[in-house]
């Protein structure tokens, strides 16, 4: 947002919505030294769900936080491995 842009589209918003609503306030607000306080604090979140390739881990961390009944997918997803799921728990 820094660059012009006018918000985002994120995966890590469906598990830490709070963070990142308040980060893209501050960005908005010209707040970008703590905004980036907030996504240096969320990288490894970031990073870390997409360990697999996207839904995948980002649905099973909803169903993990009770936000989603089920982490099922349509094919041609696969559920997630378990060293994804090590991954994702990890970064919590």
């Amino acid at each position: 947002m820094q660059l012009g842009g006018h918000g985002v589209i994120s995966v890590t918003a469906n598990v830490a919505a709070r963070d990142m609503a308040q980060m893209c306030k501050l960005a908005a607000e010209g707040h970008f030294a703590e905004a980036r306080v907030i996504n240096q604090r969320l990288m490894p979140l970031h990073n870390k769900l997409f360990v697999e390739p996207n839904p995948i881990p980002v649905k099973w961390a909803c169903k993990e936080l009770g936000l989603v009944a089920t982490d099922t997918l349509r094919l041609p997803m696969t559920p997630i491995t378990d060293s994804g799921r090590e991954t994702v728990r990890a970064a919590a």
